[in-house]
């Protein structure tokens, strides 16, 4: 009760109105198809390798256009695997050079099982394997560290597909299950707010602690989870992870001086780079005048107020 009085205080003097509606994202048939048609797949790789099914469907988006193209029709190859130690079918195709040697799968779930022996088998990734297999950032930006693919903004494409089209929700659907039974048992347990309240820029905020979510956070705070969330700009089913910022109260249409400029780093999102400063997505977007489908590419300077 005292958090939530301390935290009123800080908001009387501030007018809250209706938060922005989260912004919106043009969805593709092709790529909602393509989710439908492959997640149980992606999820039971993950179970068994433990590669998060995000961004294993997010890779086979990027990959194969969605198993559109020319690659993936003649060969079944959604990851853009290429021959190296390969002693299977083969298929010849233009990519960095002319004529290059990709590995050829009778089924797409045969490219699937060999995308995971792929990364698994690697000593090249074996660090992405210390991750959480919730964490599809730490491995999207892992993936362009290890020199998956050539592409500067291949991690931040990554990032923006599973989001856009809320890929995460795959990698927590046997968490969400233990969770559920979990919260079964201890239901009669109080919950314990655990929140130090923080205020930067004229906007109040917390910090969300391990195996956090908005609906806990809300409830320790005496919030609503629908105003917390329309306040983060973000979904339903948004996941967090340890040490993210979570506001309290609607952010702004620009930085506070002196931020100015912001260049992106390998890894991070529309959505990343407006928690950072406060600001509100639209907002950002408007300033630098960038559509929806824009993907912030490492380097690039984005305008802040």
């Amino acid at each position: 009760m005292r958090i939530r009085l301390f935290i009123l205080s800080l908001l009387m003097a501030c007018s809250i109105g209706l938060p922005m509606q989260v912004n919106g994202q043009h969805k593709l048939a092709s790529y909602q198809k393509y989710i439908k048609t492959y997640s149980t797949l992606a999820i039971k790789q993950q179970t068994k390798y433990k590669i998060p099914a995000s961004i294993t469907l997010a890779q086979g988006l990027l990959e194969s256009g969605a198993g559109q193209s020319d690659l993936a029709r003649r060969s079944n190859n959604h990851f853009g695997i290429k021959c190296h130690e390969w002693k299977g079918a083969r298929v010849y195709h233009d990519d960095d050079l002319r004529g290059e040697c990709f590995r050829k799968y009778s089924t797409v779930e045969q490219s699937y099982i060999d995308h995971s022996k792929f990364l698994a088998e690697r000593p090249r990734y074996a660090r992405l394997f210390d991750l959480r297999v919730t964490d599809y950032k730490g491995w999207a930006k892992g993936l362009q560290k290890c020199g998956y693919a050539t592409d500067r903004a291949y991690a931040n494409k990554l990032i923006k597909v599973i989001e856009d089209y809320g890929l995460y929700r795959y990698d927590r659907m046997k968490v969400v299950k233990k969770t559920t039974k979990q919260t079964n048992t201890t239901k009669q347990q109080p919950i314990k707010p655990a929140y130090q309240v923080y205020r930067t820029h004229g906007l109040i905020y917390v910090y969300a602690q391990e195996n956090d979510d908005f609906d806990h956070i809300a409830a320790s705070l005496g919030f609503s989870p629908r105003k917390l969330k329309k306040y983060n700009e973000v979904p339903e089913d948004f996941p967090l992870e340890k040490g993210d910022i979570v506001y309290l109260e609607k952010k702004k249409k620009k930085a506070d001086k002196p931020y100015d400029k912001h260049v992106v780093q390998v890894g991070e999102s529309m959505h990343d780079i407006a928690q950072k400063y406060g600001i509100q997505i639209k907002s950002l977007y408007k300033m630098n005048k960038k559509s929806a489908d824009y993907i912030p590419m490492e380097g690039d300077v984005l305008k802040l107020r």
